[in-house]
């Protein structure tokens, strides 16, 4: 069976940036998703489409094909005060290298890596860790087979059923 859309595939792969090892996912505990639903950044779904398990891969996504260039906007200076809690820092809390969750102002949820920490202000980066890189990948595909009905329903791993979202009206087993 060959890679097309509404198919779960299952990969191992190695990720490298720059020659350094990012990631690698190993055969016996593949990356599983569904092919055409968005998972995946397309380009890497491109250079997959129409293989067959047992089929070996190697391609470089560039940056732009990846995560972006680095926006230089992604890269910002935060009042100290807005990382207090009832007029406290939490120890360790602002340390070089640390990934906050945070909230911008119309609610969205991001991850900032903090990069600089000043006498009053914090600088934030929100540009993905892998932004401006080029990523290299090779590996093999391990399975291809027919998403279920429930799968292209639900997702792969129930991530769009209403039952995630805390509405369990329609769901067994929940929570």
């Amino acid at each position: 069976m060959k890679i097309d859309a509404n198919k779960v595939v299952a990969l191992s792969y190695t990720l490298k940036v720059d020659g350094d090892v990012m990631e690698t996912v190993t055969a016996d505990k593949p990356m599983e998703f569904i092919f055409g639903t968005g998972y995946l950044l397309p380009k890497f779904e491109d250079n997959v489409f129409g293989k067959s398990a047992g089929d070996a891969f190697e391609f470089v996504l560039t940056s732009k094909e990846g995560y972006g260039e680095v926006n230089p906007d992604a890269i910002v200076e935060l009042p100290k005060d807005l990382f207090m809690i009832d007029g406290k820092i939490e120890d360790g809390l602002l340390t070089l290298g640390n990934v906050l969750p945070m909230q911008d102002s119309d609610g969205n949820r991001l991850q900032g890596t903090i990069e600089e920490i000043k006498e009053d202000v914090v600088v934030m980066n929100f540009n993905h860790p892998l932004a401006g890189s080029d990523l290299h990948f090779t590996g093999s595909v391990v399975s291809v087979r027919e998403a279920t009905a429930s799968e292209l329903t639900n997702g792969l791993y129930g991530e769009k059923s209403s039952c995630s979202t805390g509405d369990c009206s329609g769901c067994s087993g929940c929570h």
